[in-house]
């Protein structure tokens, strides 16, 4: 059995802030070559980006992959709308749950396996200003209490 390698190439950290993640999908997506070039730099961008469903399938908008720097004609749009690679089932349960009230598809996280392009999405509903807040307090309290427990064992 060959192990998989997984590279990170770029990360949504205002998901989880932003989000309840309720279930995870992983998908392919369908790329030209020159944005594969741009990420194998490590040229993506997922602070804004989003998924819907559109016609049986799902696709990835406003997904930053930067032109190619060595490729000078045949560069891709860095924006346009990039096809996710799922199967049936799979979006006809996200399909179903996304028309329920205030569920979203959110990307994760976009890496490298075994040299193919995949992504993490994941089906979210927003928090609101006062959960902001709770995620907010919890992490710092975390914060102040591993720093307690640093201070007490070097005593």
């Amino acid at each position: 059995m060959d192990k998989e390698h997984k590279k990170m190439i770029a990360e949504n950290r205002k998901a989880r802030f932003n989000y309840f993640i309720d279930d995870k999908y992983e998908a392919g997506i369908v790329l030209k070559g020159t944005e594969v070039k741009s990420l194998r730099l490590g040229k993506a961008n997922l602070k804004d980006s989003y998924a819907r469903i559109k016609d049986g399938e799902v696709y990835i908008y406003q997904m930053h992959i930067s032109p190619c720097p060595f490729a000078y004609y045949g560069n891709h749009d860095p924006l346009r709308p990039r096809k996710l690679l799922l199967h049936k089932q799979e979006i006809k349960k996200l399909y179903s749950k996304v028309n329920e009230k205030g569920a979203s598809l959110i990307p994760l996280n976009i890496y490298f396996i075994n040299g193919k392009v995949k992504m993490t999405l994941a089906l979210a509903r927003g928090k609101r200003k006062y959960d902001k807040r709770e995620s907010i307090r919890s992490r710092d309290e975390k914060r102040d209490l591993q720093r307690a427990r640093r201070e007490y064992e070097t005593k």
